[in-house]
């Protein structure tokens, strides 16, 4: 066995964990792993990022995207603390992923050395921090233990964010040590009881409703929950920014419940004597800040099921609580035998036909002042953009009009097509869409607003030289448009704060490398939306909005006079 540098047995420890990509900003604190990623670069690529937070949010689209923790690299202090965002975002969003952080030598640890934190009273543990598990590695020849561990803890249970520190000494050590083979995610069962209690309760349902989401789906336990809802003639909703759950085309798909609800449905979840949540945590944007599913009794019946026992009862007291991971609860569930018949119908019928309306603009009464018409830009979308498309974005009103008219494809038919940020972090959408570029070669389309954009629209570099095509559509209203809208509704007509005065963004994204037009008029945007599917490079294209299309149901003066009456 021959010996190494501690960095490049790192980089080797992932290459066994079947990692292709890790994102990152260099720092001197890790030079050997740096080292180690050009001694593999047949095996492995460093993707070079403009900033800590755009590193973090592209390894969290990794994790999306494959289901195996997305890896990030940044020094230690500001670097790490940069990455803070995208790890928040893992966390509530119960993504895999594994951040390592560069920190100072072992003989200057507990001196306030340069950049130095203590990143276990940081990022912390369990529900109270943003990540699961925060380990530092002061024996190189624990590498590979440290590594699966951290797999291991990202992928079981509901998935989410790992931290792993790695002093810059230890990592020049030479070692001897070989990585351990590849982690698989542990799969938790259904209790054969608890299956057939859930059956009991569905045949004593008169209106039951199906929320899917939450971490740990795959292709093959999507397709199970399509057969369970078929077997069972169930309507399916998807929880907040997991709307390719399940296929928004079938005939049992009920909408999206999150920011922004169709009202109808708003009021369907209400009504429903009995809700199957499977894979989400339920939480505040899912319940419409627990009032459509009251903390801690819900009204209605409650069958919880979720990969992780803790969560269970943390927040709801379910009527049947069931600790499964998605695979596991989704093939238990496509075999759970279905009655000839259900009473509830006319019912699933009536969740389809409210979805149907909702993104019906004919139907919809939707008139907004300007020259752009936004479910036009979005039907376009769905016109011209492939069903394997992956469509991102990150936080802000801009979002709505993607999540209320654009149909999803359900990860059912074998990919995933939404990266979204449930925990609201603005600057998600551009380097999502970047990392879903090079890492799927698909359609990658992002809808940023413009102070969305400038959170980290300087990863654009980051594509330009990795060679990723993205497509921005960037909405400038001049405005954090979120913060403006809850203005006008608690302190009508005083602005203060949330105007902004905005660089020329076809100049700047052409400056990064990306080609740019602006489109003033609907009839413009499917010609400009042809021109970027077809180019060999990214594309942004810039459409301004009035601050009065504020929300896909009314303006801005609207809800200033509402507030004021």
């Amino acid at each position: 066995m021959t010996s190494q540098l501690a960095g490049h047995l790192l980089v080797e420890c992932l290459i066994a964990q079947g990692v292709t990509h890790a994102f990152g900003v260099p720092g001197e604190s890790y030079l050997a792993v740096l080292d180690g990623f050009h001694q593999h670069a047949d095996r492995i690529r460093f993707v070079i990022n403009r900033q800590e937070g755009g590193a973090a949010f592209m390894a969290e689209a990794q994790g999306k995207l494959t289901g195996r923790p997305g890896i990030c690299f940044v020094t230690r202090g500001p670097g790490a603390t940069n990455a803070s965002i995208g790890l928040h975002t893992a966390f509530q969003d119960s993504t895999p992923m594994v951040l390592f952080v560069g920190d100072v030598a072992s003989d200057a640890r507990d001196r306030e050395a340069f950049q130095e934190v203590d990143y276990l009273s940081f990022f912390g543990p369990s529900t109270r921090g943003m990540a699961k598990r925060v380990e530092r590695i002061d024996d190189a020849r624990r590498i590979p233990e440290y590594v699966a561990r951290a797999f291991a803890t990202a992928l079981n249970g509901r998935p989410g964010p790992v931290v792993l520190v790695l002093p810059e000494d230890m990592l020049t050590q030479t070692v001897e040590a070989r990585p351990l083979p590849r982690v698989e995610p542990v799969q938790a069962w259904s209790d054969p009881g608890a299956l057939r209690d859930l059956r009991a309760l569905l045949l004593q349902a008169q209106a039951p409703l199906v929320i899917a989401g939450g971490g740990g789906w795959t292709p093959q336990s999507a397709a199970a929950l399509q057969r369970f809802a078929e077997n069972w003639q169930l309507p399916v909703a998807n929880a907040f920014r997991f709307q390719d759950c399940f296929d928004n085309h079938h005939p049992n798909y009920a909408g999206d419940i999150g920011l922004g609800i169709n009202p109808a449905l708003a009021a369907r979840v209400k009504e429903s004597d009995l809700i199957i949540a499977i894979g989400p945590r339920l939480g505040e944007a899912t319940t419409g800040g627990y009032t459509l599913i009251e903390a801690p009794v819900p009204q209605q019946k409650l069958v919880h099921i979720h990969a992780s026992a803790e969560e269970l009862g943390r927040v709801y007291q379910p009527t049947l609580a069931i600790h499964s991971t998605m695979n596991a609860a989704a093939r238990s569930l496509e075999v759970l035998t279905a009655p000839p018949g259900v009473a509830w119908g006319q019912w699933t019928q009536a969740c389809r036909a409210d979805y149907e309306a909702n993104v019906d603009v004919a139907n919809g009464g939707i008139t907004l002042p300007g020259a752009i018409d936004m479910p036009a830009l979005i039907h376009t979308l769905q016109r011209h953009l492939p069903a394997d498309a992956v469509l991102t974005n990150g936080a802000g009103n801009f979002a709505s009009w993607l999540h209320r008219f654009y149909r999803y494809t359900g990860l059912a038919k074998g990919h995933k097509t939404q990266l979204a940020p449930t925990n609201g972090a603005m600057g998600y959408g551009v380097p999502a869409g970047i990392a879903a570029a090079i890492l799927t070669g698909r359609v990658a389309f992002t809808i940023a607003g413009d102070g969305d954009f400038l959170m980290n629209g300087q990863e654009l570099a980051t594509a330009a030289q990795h060679g990723a095509k993205s497509i921005v559509l960037l909405l400038n209203n001049g405005s954090y448009g979120t913060i403006r809208m809850h203005q006008e509704r608690e302190y009508p007509a005083r602005v203060s704060g949330s105007d902004l005065r905005n660089p020329d963004f076809c100049a700047l994204a052409r400056a990064y490398g990306y080609t740019a037009e602006r489109v003033e008029r609907t009839e413009d945007f499917e010609a400009a939306l042809l021109r970027a599917l077809a180019a060999p490079g990214g594309t942004l294209i810039e459409v301004p909005l009035s601050e009065e299309v504020i929300t896909t149901r009314g303006t801005l003066s609207a809800i200033r006079l509402k507030a004021q009456a």
